[in-house]
């Protein structure tokens, strides 16, 4: 389970997938800007994101992903169904979970990692709703959180796709994920937007 998997970009797959998750804590707004920009309108799974915010203050992340993203931006509202080809952020101080009928939960459980929202309650509630039909990107960060999470989407057949850590602003969230998870793949930013992009133009030439 912990060992990491280099995959090089020779022939890129992409799983069948239902929902793309996303975790991601410091430098992860670049990342951000620069995986989700790079989705096309055509792009169909559900994304979620968390990246660790400040508790008290509107993160105006909505608005600056909304200017790269050609796929619908939103924070998540509580018990609102999941939604195909949008992304949907974890709002400030709420964790971000996926109920098992595919609506969405909001909660003010307890810090995880020190953080609220945290990647480890959606990848877990993500792996339980989806089963094998879910992509986890574990992104730059400065925690262990996610690695959890992480362990959970593999264990029940999803997938796992981390960051090189080399390439991270902060190395230890990839490196954490990677220690106790594994990974599927281990990429830089640019060769995951690369497999998201060619995915997207695959199903469309089918």
């Amino acid at each position: 389970m912990g060992t990491a998997v280099p995959s090089p970009l020779g022939a890129p797959s992409f799983p069948d997938v239902d929902a793309l998750v996303i975790g991601t804590s410091a430098g992860g707004v670049e990342a951000l800007l620069a995986l989700l920009g790079a989705l096309p309108a055509g792009f169909a799974p559900a994304v979620l994101a968390v990246i660790h915010l400040p508790p008290q203050s509107p993160s105006g992340l909505v608005e600056v992903l909304s200017q790269r993203c050609a796929l619908p931006v939103a924070e998540a509202l509580d018990k609102q169904p999941v939604r195909p080809g949008t992304v949907t952020l974890a709002p400030p101080n709420y964790h971000l979970l996926v109920e098992p009928g595919l609506t969405l939960a909001l909660s003010q459980d307890e810090p995880v990692h020190f953080s609220r929202p945290a990647v480890d309650p959606l990848f877990e509630s993500a792996s339980v709703a989806y089963g094998p039909r879910v992509l986890a990107l574990l992104l730059t960060g400065s925690s262990g959180d996610g690695s959890g999470g992480l362990a959970e989407i593999r264990r029940r057949g999803g997938q796992a796709w981390v960051q090189d850590p080399a390439t991270a602003v902060a190395s230890a969230m990839p490196s954490a994920g990677l220690a106790l998870a594994g990974a599927d793949r281990v990429l830089t930013i640019a060769e995951m937007c690369q497999c998201l992009t060619l995915a997207t133009l695959t199903d469309h030439n089918e």
